[in-house]
């Protein structure tokens, strides 16, 4: 009987830090998914990995080229606000679009 307890302990435990950590959640709304999919797909392990796969922790390699994607976006932006600032710079020593064709 203390052997049935101390399993029933272990498994108590094990079952808190599922919850704990967002496991049994997890699981049951990507099984709720599946339940209340129309269509069933022809995998269900492959619906669970897929829809699992998502909340997995991120490679390393996804997270340096989303680092790199944060730094082209900054440059981006501030080409294009050096590119305005030019072209009105530029506009300045220009004469207008209409009197260019009257000539």
């Amino acid at each position: 009987m203390a052997h049935y307890k101390a399993a029933d302990s272990k498994r108590e435990q094990f079952r808190r830090y599922l919850e704990k950590s967002g496991v049994l959640d997890t699981l049951t709304k990507v099984l709720v998914a599946l339940y209340e999919e129309p269509e069933k797909p022809n995998s269900a392990l492959d619906f669970l990995k897929h829809h699992l796969g998502a909340a997995t922790p991120e490679n390393p390699e996804i997270e340096l080229l989303r680092l790199e994607l944060a730094e082209m976006k900054e440059k981006y932006e501030a080409i294009i606000e050096e590119n305005k600032k030019l072209k009105a710079k530029l506009a300045q020593y220009e004469p207008p679009q209409e009197e260019k064709r009257a000539e």
